[in-house]
């Protein structure tokens, strides 16, 4: 793979991760009501199911995986519900105590990991993604594997420089809306936990 073919891939990376995605939302709602590096655990989840999802891709299996329609379309829609489920859970104990005071415990480092994994997971439309998005920018006259693996490890550093810009971004909000803002920081942190709810469920409409 030449230097130019990688620039020309990163680039596309990064215009097509202009638009947030549902892991960029949960990260914002997981810095917003636990701090920026506790969400640094939920970020870890979700690059370890796109480390998965690429592996899977660059084996081959994801024309296998893509056939398997019933078992995407539990995939997706559990990971919606749960999305759902805490984001609803957080808008409620905000509204406990009236000012705030009441909120749900903080969630454990297992916990936020398994949130970025489940919502990176449950769009296994993404490993369709990696095999469709690979192949242009891969040499058959070369090894496929080291070109396969240069162009995951790419796509994860990327991904991980904005899930870690968004949660920063987060995190430095809810410290300049401390104090009687609280209520609204946990508002806005179940808010983007539905957000992204809905956007897997738009994306499971699409594929079905």
């Amino acid at each position: 793979m030449s230097s130019d073919t990688w620039l020309l891939y990163v680039a596309t990376v990064l215009i097509l991760m202009i638009t947030p995605g549902p892991s960029h939302l949960l990260m914002l709602s997981v810095s917003l009501s636990n701090g920026f590096r506790r969400s640094l655990a939920t970020a870890a989840g979700d690059l370890t199911a796109n480390t998965l999802q690429i592996m899977l891709a660059g084996f081959g299996l994801a024309a296998l995986i893509a056939s398997s329609q019933h078992g995407l379309t539990i995939i997706k829609w559990a990971g919606v519900a749960y999305l759902v489920w805490i984001g609803v859970r957080q808008i409620l104990a905000s509204f406990h105590g009236g000012n705030g005071s009441t909120e749900l415990p903080p969630a454990t480092l297992r916990v936020l990991w398994f949130r970025g994994f489940v919502t990176s997971a449950a769009n296994p439309k993404a490993i369709v993604f990696f095999a469709a998005l690979f192949p242009q920018f891969l040499d058959p006259q070369h090894s496929l594997a080291p070109q396969i693996a240069i162009l995951g490890a790419s796509y994860i550093f990327i991904d991980a420089c904005f899930l870690a810009c968004y949660g920063k971004g987060a995190d430095w909000l809810k410290q300049k809306l401390q104090g009687r803002h609280k209520t609204w920081i946990q508002r806005a942190a179940g808010t983007s936990l539905i957000a992204a709810a809905i956007l897997l469920g738009l994306r499971a409409n699409e594929r079905s």
